[in-house]
């Protein structure tokens, strides 16, 4: 792969149902055999997919993980969240309310968490059912770093809870964060963790090359992020990373220190090969 040539610690993958709509006529590459395929072409880059709560059984995404993982030691990226698109109900998804998926990924990974340490699990909550379950092989260590995306108080209390990383479901709008942030440390503080111990990514809508004030890239950010719809054009100069490429290469490196950020990642959605290719070049190293 380019990024992994180019030296990028980490590549994700999108690509489950939720995403279908967006895509219109394009290929949609189911997420979880693309990440697989691509650890299987590579020798050093990390590569992640996003799992979805409602998409997987706890038992299945653990056999699945420890095998992925005998195979690439310590280059998958275990990403997960709650979901929350409609196109989900077309493919039969359950999608029950927020607040009912929150609670079903904090039951959810507390069962991941136990099947990748080894144990034998029987558990008999409201969303996850398990009798006498176990996985092998398991992780070196029998642990797996998990990632948690979010950026709601509920949602933050899963993430003090549960995960090694917060990915950051937010624009990089300094305000956002900083109210997000104190949120998290928030969580942290009332079950006695350490909220430095919890690492931070964040997605970086990047157009090098590009006017930020072009209304065409504005209407991509748009259309590749519906989940921030509710985000308002004002803050659009903020969430978007465009113009010279150096000037991209220092917001970028900017954010890391603003916002705390050991990972940042480059959001190329909607890009076609050529265009994806040279944000990469460009962007190496920031």
């Amino acid at each position: 792969m380019r990024a992994e040539a180019l030296g990028y610690r980490a590549a994700y993958v999108d690509g489950d149902v939720s995403v279908v709509p967006s895509r219109g006529d394009a290929p949609v590459l189911e997420g979880w055999t693309a990440t697989v395929a691509y650890l299987a072409r590579t020798e050093r880059i990390e590569i992640g997919s996003i799992r979805l709560v409602h998409h997987w059984n706890a038992a299945r995404l653990a056999q699945a993980v420890a095998t992925v993982e005998s195979i690439a030691p310590g280059r998958l990226r275990l990403l997960a969240s709650i979901g929350g698109q409609p196109a989900d109900r077309r493919f039969g998804f359950p999608l029950p309310p927020a607040r009912e998926r929150i609670a079903w990924l904090d039951e959810w990974l507390d069962a991941l968490r136990r099947l990748l340490a080894g144990e034998v699990v029987t558990h008999d909550g409201l969303y996850v059912q398990l009798d006498r379950a176990q996985v092998r092989p398991v992780p070196r260590g029998g642990r797996m770093p998990i990632e948690v995306g979010g950026a709601g108080p509920a949602l933050l209390d899963v993430v003090a809870r549960r995960a090694d990383r917060w990915d950051l479901n937010l624009p990089p709008v300094a305000q956002r964060v900083r109210d997000a942030a104190a949120r998290l440390d928030a969580s942290c503080r009332a079950i006695g963790r350490d909220p430095a111990a919890i690492g931070r990514s964040m997605w970086i809508f990047v157009r090098p090359g590009t006017d930020p004030q072009d209304p065409g890239v504005h209407a991509a950010y748009r259309r590749w992020h519906p989940w921030f719809r509710t985000i308002p054009d004002a803050e659009l100069g903020e969430a978007i990373v465009a113009g010279p490429v150096g000037r991209c290469r220092e917001r970028i490196a900017a954010l890391r220190t603003e916002l705390g950020l050991d990972l940042p990642v480059l959001d190329l959605a909607g890009l076609d090969l050529a265009a994806a290719s040279a944000a990469l070049e460009g962007l190496a190293g920031a």
